[in-house]
């Protein structure tokens, strides 16, 4: 039973360096989605103050200005797509 106890300790210390590269990759992941919704977030806030400078300005009609809302908006989801992926 004395014997147990380092073996059990040696192979616990072998299982907790296996799982550190499975670690800093879930963190890095983690990071990456992160930075990706913070771009998003600055996108959906950009384009709704263009579209609300285009409606203020009056330089076309709503249907235009949501328009380019939306391609604001994809614009910003593909960037967040290439942070993550």
């Amino acid at each position: 039973m004395i014997r147990l106890k380092p073996l059990l300790a040696a192979s616990f210390a072998v299982m907790l360096v296996a799982n550190l590269p499975t670690a800093s990759w879930a963190t890095d992941q983690a990071q990456q989605r992160r930075a990706g919704r913070d771009v998003k977030q600055e996108t959906r806030q950009g384009s709704r103050h263009a579209k609300q400078d285009c409606r203020a300005a009056n330089q076309q009609s709503n249907a235009a200005c949501r328009q380019d809302k939306r391609q604001t908006k994809q614009s910003g989801r593909e960037t967040a797509r290439d942070l993550k992926y």
